[in-house]
């Protein structure tokens, strides 16, 4: 019988020691999603947190520039895009929203960001920090996503 360890989960796969470890930079007011960001994404990266815009943007403008800016796009008294628009151009830039706006949405993705809903952000990170992504987002929002509809019973080919 083979002895489980404890730790096992805890230590990266080794393709993931393999490859290089980028910066990514979170800003979210709420700081139990900052947790869960920060925990899915610490084999992937260097990971970074904040949870006010002020401090966000000094470290924009203050130091190196991260790899990958993932930000909400309601920030309190502030807006995700005033991050997106300080960001530097080697900076990819992830931009979430709780609430659907169209209008918003299109100006994340006119302004060189990628735009995600908030309920799919957490599963497509890890995609964000290792993908080579295409100069801009190229989807549109205003498609409904076909996972999320539910549809109907059985086909008549199923009798």
């Amino acid at each position: 019988m083979k002895e489980i360890r404890q730790d096992a989960d805890l230590a990266p796969p080794p393709a993931l020691l393999a490859r290089d470890v980028k910066d990514i930079l979170v800003v979210d007011p709420d700081v139990e999603y900052l947790r869960a960001a920060q925990t899915a994404l610490r084999f992937l990266a260097d990971v970074e947190v904040f949870s006010k815009f002020a401090a966000a943007r000094a470290r924009l403008l203050s130091s190196e520039p991260p790899d990958l800016l993932v930000t909400n796009l309601r920030l309190q008294a502030y807006n995700g895009l005033h991050l997106v628009h300080m960001a530097t151009a080697q900076t990819r830039c992830v931009v979430y929203s709780t609430h659907d706006d169209l209008v918003l949405a299109r100006e994340v993705q006119a302004a060189g960001a990628f735009y995600e809903r908030s309920n799919r952000v957490s599963r497509a990170l890890a995609a964000y920090v290792h993908a080579s992504l295409p100069p801009h987002d190229r989807r549109s929002v205003t498609a409904l996503d076909r996972r999320e509809i539910p549809r109907g019973g059985r086909r008549a080919t199923d009798r």
